[in-house]
C-alpha cells in the first residue's frame, strides 16, 4: 500500500477524494467551499425568517436591527410593535437558538456513529440513547402526574439516555473489546425493551399523562427558553469539539480495524470515547425537545454524498446541515397549519423517510447493487 500511488487507497482520486488524515484534494475544495457557504447562508436566512414569524408582526430589518442594538450598534430599525422586542428575545430567539443547537447535535452524532461503525446507515437510535431518554421522560410523567415540571422531565430524559447508552456498551463488551455487530444487535434488544417500558407507562398513565407522553415523543421546540439553551449549548459545543478531534482517527478506522491499529489508533478507546460523545449530544438534544427522527441519519449521509468521507469536513458539514434542517422543519411545523404548532418529530420523519429512501436508491444505482 503506497500513500502516493495514483489510484491507490490513500491517493485521493475522484472515487476516493480524501486521504486518511482528512486532506481534501484540490479538485474538491471548490465544492466543499460552495457547500459550506450555501449552508451558512441558508442558516442565516432561516434564522431571520423564523424570528420574523409569529402573532407579533416583525420584519427582517427589525430582527437584524434588534440584534445589532443588543451588541451596541445602533444600526437598522427597532421593532415597531410595543411587544416586539420582548417577543423576539424571550420567545423567538431562544427557539431559533435551540433549533440550531439540537440540529447540530443530532447531525454531529450521526456523523460520528457512522464513522465508528463504518456504516452509513447507523444513527443515534442504534445505541439506545433516544429510547432510553423516552423511558426516563415517560416514568417521570407517570410518577409526577400534574406536578411534573419541564426541568424534571428534561433531566430524567438526559440521565436515562446516558444510562441506557452505558448499558448497551457494557452488554456488548466481550473479552475486553466490542464489535460493531454486537453493539448494533445489543442496541436493537435494548430498544425493544425500552419500547415495552414506554408502552407500559402509556398504558398505566391517566389520560392527561398519556397525552403528555405521546406529545413528548413527537418532539417540539415549544418549550425553548434561554435557560434550556444555556444547558444544551455547552454540551453541544463540547461534543462537537470532541468529534472534530476524533475525526482523523475515524479516517484511519475507515481503512479497517487492523490497518488502523498498525497506524497507532487505539480502536477500542476511540469507540468508547465516540459513544460517550454521541450519548451526551443526543441526550442533551432530546432532553428538552423530545424525540426527533431521521436528522442524525439523513444529514450525515447526504453530506457524505456531497463532500466525501473525510470526517473532519464531514462532521463540520453535518453540524451546519443539521442546524439548517431542524430550523427548516421547525419553520414548517409553525406555518403549515394556521394557529398550530405541529410536532417536530412528525415533520422530520415525513420528510426524512422519503429523502433517505431516495438516497438509498441513488447510492445503489451508482454502485450497481450492494456488495
Amino acid at each position: 500500500m503506497t500513500a502516493g500511488r495514483p489510484g491507490g487507497p490513500l491517493s485521493g482520486t475522484a472515487d476516493d477524494p480524501v486521504a486518511p488524515g482528512g486532506t481534501v484534494e484540490k479538485a474538491g475544495i471548490g465544492r466543499t467551499t460552495m457547500v459550506f457557504v450555501g449552508l451558512g447562508a441558508a442558516l442565516l436566512i432561516l434564522a431571520v425568517v423564523s424570528a420574523c414569524l409569529g402573532q407579533v408582526p416583525t420584519s427582517p430589518a427589525e430582527v437584524v436591527g434588534s440584534l445589532l442594538h443588543r451588541i451596541g450598534l445602533d444600526l437598522g430599525s427597532m421593532p415597531a410593535h410595543p411587544a416586539g422586542e420582548v417577543t423576539l428575545w424571550e420567545v423567538r430567539f431562544p427557539r431559533v437558538a435551540l433549533a440550531m443547537l439540537v440540529g447540530a447535535a443530532l447531525g454531529c452524532s450521526g456523523a460520528l456513529l457512522q464513522g465508528i461503525f463504518a456504516n452509513p446507515l447507523a444513527e443515534p437510535g442504534v445505541i439506545g440513547v433516544s429510547s432510553g431518554a423516552a423511558v426516563g421522560a415517560s416514568a417521570v410523567i407517570v410518577l409526577g402526574g400534574a406536578f411534573t415540571s419541564g426541568w424534571s422531565l428534561a433531566w430524567a430524559a438526559l440521565l436515562s439516555g446516558l444510562v441506557t447508552t452505558a448499558l448497551v456498551y457494557m452488554l456488548s463488551r466481550s473479552d475486553g473489546r466490542t464489535e460493531v455487530v454486537t453493539v448494533i444487535l445489543t442496541g436493537v434488544a435494548v430498544n425493544a425493551v425500552a419500547g415495552g417500558l414506554i408502552a407500559f407507562f402509556t398504558f398505566v398513565a391517566d389520560p392527561a399523562a398519556r397525552d403528555q407522553i405521546v406529545f413528548w415523543q413527537l418532539g417540539s421546540l415549544g418549550g425553548a427558553t434561554w435557560d434550556t439553551v444555556s444547558v444544551v449549548a455547552p454540551l453541544t459545543l463540547v461534543g462537537v469539539a470532541a468529534a472534530v478531534v476524533l475525526a482523523p482517527k475515524l479516517d484511519l478506522l475507515a481503512l479497517g480495524e487492523n490497518v488502523a491499529r498498525h497506524l497507532g489508533v487505539e480502536v477500542e478507546r476511540v469507540r468508547q470515547i465516540s459513544i460517550v460523545v454521541v450519548a451526551v449530544l443526543v441526550s442533551a438534544a432530546v432532553a428538552f425537545t423530545g424525540i426527533i427522527m431521521f436528522v442524525g441519519l439523513v444529514v450525515p449521509h447526504l453530506m457524505r454524498m456531497l463532500l466525501g468521507p473525510a470526517h473532519r469536513v464531514l462532521v463540520c458539514a453535518s453540524v451546519l446541515a443539521g442546524a439548517v434542517v431542524l430550523l427548516a422543519a421547525d419553520l414548517g411545523a409553525r406555518t403549515l397549519v394556521e394557529n398550530a404548532d405541529l410536532p417536530l418529530g412528525m415533520i422530520t420523519a415525513l420528510i426524512g423517510g422519503p429523502a433517505f429512501f431516495w438516497m438509498l436508491r441513488r447510492t445503489r444505482a451508482e454502485q450497481g447493487g450492494w456488495a
